[in-house]
């Protein structure tokens, strides 16, 4: 029998096949069919529960505040899968859950919960403060609880109608300062030498490497610097509280006296100052609530939505003109960098994005960077100039630190906008070149070789420096400050020599910066957003948009594996080395941090890279 002629049971069986091979596949596209309707069905039906009336907002701050999440996501999957708590927490969803809390009709009053608030900068902490005093401006109560304040708790806690303190616990403010490390005597034990070329009387960034203590000039800059930040802290705190002025001050230097004659209790000590209004426990919070607002019966609390949850139900428009933000936090680093680093050239790219976008008719930059790379910086700073050459107004709003490589990126703009709190200015340039000749000779290690050239072998940390270089490298720090300077003096429309009166690494306050010219405005984000709006002709509340990059599904895993490895080795190195020489692991992870920083620039062995960094931080 031919094959083109099969016979009646081969025809039978075909058919048959044929038969279950439809059914199949009409039955699996069904069952894909009614899997598609039913995601739609449930992406139409998902999103947040409706809020009942009288339903409080409560503002439980866990862990630090942020520009950002960071970009190996360590303080997003990593810990919820631990179930731990997130992190960081962004300052945008902070401000937008308060914002719309304001106008929501279901919303009736704030509770502030800061127990858990890990330390975050104090311009960051304003920014949370102006926007319970815009919450509070809609006629609607705020009351914060702790079972203690520390000093930044209480700042944001100050801004409440009113503070309740637990009858066990205590308000800690003890002003702005600090310690350093200083590590000549001991480098010099290890036969390491440090050598510095700098720019700048007051760049004291390198002390800590060539130096036992703080000089003269630095001690100067560094009184000002904090005595313009406990000026603006207090001010804002007794105005608050309506309290005679000099009170707090008063308050801690009778502190002794003050506490015994509260038979040592420092809630009533509390109290008895009136920075707080009264002691309540948790559960009396809670009732109090209760009779203020609406119960809750399924749990027996107040009614009441927590500040994350409530983000379900702020819908930011997605369409129209809009304002670009682009984030800068974090060092400044010449290439491509994740969330929390700028990368010179991934957030150069940001920025050419935002401004080929159609939508977007202005940009803000939100800088929070104590400097880094004069590449990298420039590379940033010029497509701001380009947007701007393009007709798109850029707005900087400065975070907690824009300073040095941080101002750098700020100078190519039509506006600085700057919180009074800002750590900023540090114009100034610097380079490292570390060498352990003598750690090398003490250990009886003789390097030797030959070089084609003398440039060759000119800088191996192994040999002592050769003074050719440190001229080389000299001149490429002039000429980089002298770079710094100009674009400086050009943007703020004055001289050379009027910058560098302000400028020699000299770091400010954002409301001194703005009396030396440094800034324009005094303002926060808002105030960033609105003159960009305006600038634009985008009116008074005008759509956002973050340019932000996001990272492929390798690299997030990649990342992610990589920062918890770092993390649970580095806790382990840091508590036993901390254990065998008997001080404190955090104190132990300060110095390795310092220490670090140097080698990282020896390992790099770029002699003629010069440095535009404060190594400064949020104020403690």
């Amino acid at each position: 029998m031919s094959a083109s002629n099969p016979g009646p049971v081969r025809r039978f069986f075909s058919g048959a096949w044929r038969v279950v091979d439809i059914s199949r596949r009409v039955v699996l596209n069904l069952l894909f069919m009614v899997i598609v309707i039913a995601v739609i069905v449930a992406l139409a039906k998902s999103g947040p529960l409706p809020l009942a009336d009288k339903t409080a907002l409560v503002l439980r701050i866990d862990g630090t505040i942020a520009e950002q999440k960071s970009g190996n996501l360590r303080s997003t999957a990593l810990d919820q899968v631990r179930g731990e708590a997130v992190q960081k927490v962004q300052l945008r969803d902070v401000l937008a859950a308060l914002d719309a809390a304001a106008d929501d009709p279901k919303i009736s009053s704030l509770v502030v919960v800061l127990d858990e608030m890990r330390p975050t900068g104090f311009s960051t902490l304003r920014e949370i403060a102006a926007a319970i005093d815009r919450f509070k401006a809609s006629g609607k109560k705020v009351v914060a609880w702790g079972s203690g304040y520390d000093q930044r708790q209480y700042y944001v806690a100050s801004h409440a109608d009113e503070i309740y303190l637990h009858p066990l616990g205590v308000v800690y403010i003890a002003g702005f300062g600090g310690l350093r490390n200083y590590y000549k005597d001991a480098l010099d034990k290890l036969g390491v030498t440090v050598n510095v070329v700098r720019v700048g009387t007051f760049k004291s960034a390198v002390e800590p490497f060539i130096a036992n203590e703080p000089s003269a000039p630095a001690l100067e800059a560094d009184k000002v610097l904090y005595g313009g930040l406990w000026k603006t802290y207090v001010d804002a705190v007794e105005k608050e509280r309506k309290l005679a002025p000099g009170s707090i001050m008063r308050g801690i230097d009778e502190a002794p006296q003050r506490l015994a004659a509260a038979g040592g209790d420092t809630a009533r000590f509390a109290l008895a100052e009136k920075l707080v209004d009264a002691l309540k426990t948790r559960d009396e919070l809670r009732a109090l609530m209760i009779e203020r607002g609406a119960k809750d019966s399924d749990e027996n609390t107040f009614r009441q939505i927590a500040f994350d949850d409530y983000l379900g139900h702020v819908k930011p428009r997605l369409t129209g003109d809009a304002i670009g933000v682009v984030v800068a936090e974090g060092d400044i680093v010449d290439g491509t960098a994740p969330a929390g680093t700028i990368g010179g050239l991934s957030t150069a790219n940001l920025i050419k994005k935002a401004r080929d976008n159609k939508d977007v008719k202005a940009l803000v930059l939100r800088v929070d960077s104590p400097g880094g790379s004069p590449f990298g910086s420039e590379l940033v700073r010029r497509e701001l100039e380009l947007t701007r050459a393009a007709g798109k107004p850029v707005v900087v709003s400065m975070g907690n630190v824009a300073a040095s490589g941080g101002y750098w990126i700020s100078t190519a703009s039509d506006e600085i906008v700057a919180d009074a709190a800002t750590i900023t200015g540090s114009i100034g340039v610097f380079a490292l070149l570390p060498t352990a000749d003598q750690t090398f000779a003490k250990l009886g290690v003789h390097p030797a070789g030959v070089g084609t050239t003398w440039l060759r072998n000119a800088y191996d940390p192994r040999l002592p420096l050769d003074p050719r270089l440190a001229t080389l490298a000299q001149l490429g720090v002039e000429n980089t400050y002298r770079d710094f300077t100009s674009k400086v003096a050009a943007a703020r429309k004055t001289t050379v020599e009027k910058i560098d009166a302000v400028a020699q690494g000299r770091v400010w306050t954002g409301a001194q910066a703005k009396e030396r010219g440094l800034v324009d405005t005094i303002g926060q984000f808002g105030d960033a957003v609105r003159s960009a709006a305006t600038r634009a002709k985008l009116g008074d509340k005008p759509r956002i948009v973050y340019i932000e990059r996001d990272p492929g599904k390798f690299a997030q895993l990649v990342s992610m594996l990589n920062a918890q490895v770092e993390s649970l080795v580095g806790a382990q190195l840091d508590a036993r080395i901390g254990a065998a020489v008997g001080v404190a692991p955090q104190l132990v992870h300060g110095a390795a941090r310092d220490l670090g920083w140097v080698a990282d620039i020896a390992e790099r062995r770029k002699p003629f890279a010069a440095i535009v960094h404060c190594l400064c931080g949020e104020p403690n």
